[in-house]
C-alpha cells in the first residue's frame, strides 16, 4: 500500500504554487506510505541546458567543490545547485557523458536520480512530511510533477528504493502495487543493455517503458505492450518532459481518482489527497478505467 499524487498545471499562473499543492497533497498520502517518499517536478528550464540531481549519502563531503573539480575535469564550466542530500548540476547536452564519467571517477558515492532538461527528483527515507521539509519542496515552482510516499514490500528502504524511478531523460515513474514476474523481466533487459540500481520492481517497470520508447515505441505503446508483459497488479503514473500519464493493470485493484478542472488534472491514491485544490468542488471527478492510458500535454 503505497500513495501517488500528481498535478498537471492548465494554468499558468498556479506554477509558482506547484510545490506546495504537491506537497500537501503527498502529505495526506503519508499514512499509506510512511517510510520513505519522493516527488518529481518539472520546470525551470534553463536555454540548452539538462539538469542532473544528484545524491549523497555524505553530501557535505561529496558535493564540497564539485562543480569546479567537474568544470576542470571537463574544461567547461558547470554550476551546481544544493537542496540538502541532493544537488541539481547544469551541463550542456554535449558534455553529459563525460560530465557522467566524471562524476563516477570523482565522487563514486553520489548517484544520479535523474537527467533532462526539466526534470527534477528528490527523494529520501523518513515521513512524508520530513521529505517535504529538508527540501523545502512547497517552495518549488513549475508546471507539473509526481510524488509518492512508499510502504516498502519488494526491497529494503534505502534512497535508491524511494519513488519516483527516473530511467531516461525526462522520463519517470511512481508505482502502486506489485510486479510477479520482475526478476525474469530485469533478467531479460539486462542481457537488451539495461543497467539497474535497485531490486525494486518498480525500477523494472520504469526501465521497461524507457526500454521500448529507445526502440521506437510512443509512451502509449509502450504502456499497452506492457499489459501484456508486466505480470502484477499496479498504478504507474508517469512523468515525461511534456506532460504526465496514468494507467492500471486490468484488474485495477490499486486505488486511483482523478479531478479535472479548467486549471489543472490531478491524481491521487484516494480522493483526500484532492479535496484542499483549488476549485476541486466544481472539478470532474472519475476513477481511471481499468488497462486504458491516459494522458496530458503542455
Amino acid at each position: 500500500m503505497c500513495g501517488i499524487v500528481g498535478l498537471f498545471l492548465k494554468d499558468a499562473s498556479l506554477e509558482p504554487k506547484l510545490g506546495e499543492l504537491l506537497s500537501a497533497m503527498m502529505i495526506t498520502m503519508s499514512d499509506r506510505g510512511p517510510d520513505s517518499a519522493g516527488i518529481a517536478l518539472y520546470g525551470n528550464k534553463q536555454p540548452n541546458l539538462l539538469k542532473l540531481t544528484l545524491q549523497s549519502p555524505t553530501p557535505d563531503q561529496d558535493f564540497d567543490g564539485l562543480d569546479h573539480l567537474v568544470s576542470e575535469r571537463t574544461g567547461s564550466e558547470v554550476t551546481m545547485e544544493r537542496r540538502d542530500t541532493h544537488g541539481v548540476l547544469f551541463v550542456t547536452s554535449e558534455l553529459l557523458l563525460e560530465v557522467r564519467r566524471a562524476l563516477g571517477d570523482l565522487r563514486p558515492s553520489i548517484r544520479l536520480m535523474s537527467t533532462g532538461e526539466s526534470i527534477e527528483i528528490y527523494k529520501e527515507v523518513g515521513h512524508p512530511a520530513g521529505v517535504v521539509n529538508r527540501f523545502q519542496l512547497e517552495k518549488m515552482t513549475g508546471t507539473h510533477g509526481i510524488g509518492h510516499t512508499r510502504m516498502a514490500t519488494e526491497s529494503i528502504v534505502n534512497t535508491l528504493g524511494a519513488h519516483p524511478f527516473s530511467t531516461g531523460i525526462d522520463q519517470c515513474l511512481v508505482h502502486n502495487g506489485s510486479l510477479s514476474n520482475h526478476n525474469s523481466l530485469r533478467r531479460r533487459l539486462i542481457r537488451e543493455g539495461v543497467h539497474f540500481e535497485t531490486e525494486n520492481d518498480s525500477e523494472v517497470a520504469a526501465a521497461y517503458l524507457t526500454h521500448r520508447m529507445s526502440s521506437g515505441a510512443t509512451l502509449t505503446q509502450a504502456l499497452e505492450s506492457g499489459l501484456k508483459d508486466l505480470d502484477g497488479f499496479y498504478t504507474f503514473v508517469i512523468g515525461t518532459r511534456d506532460g504526465f500519464g496514468v494507467m492500471r493493470d486490468p484488474i485495477a485493484c490499486k486505488p486511483a481518482v482523478m479531478a479535472e478542472t479548467d486549471r489543472y488534472v490531478a491524481f491521487g491514491s484516494e480522493y483526500r489527497a484532492l479535496v484542499n485544490l483549488p476549485g476541486v468542488d466544481g472539478a470532474r471527478i472519475w476513477e481511471p478505467e481499468p488497462a486504458t492510458p491516459y494522458f496530458w500535454v503542455h
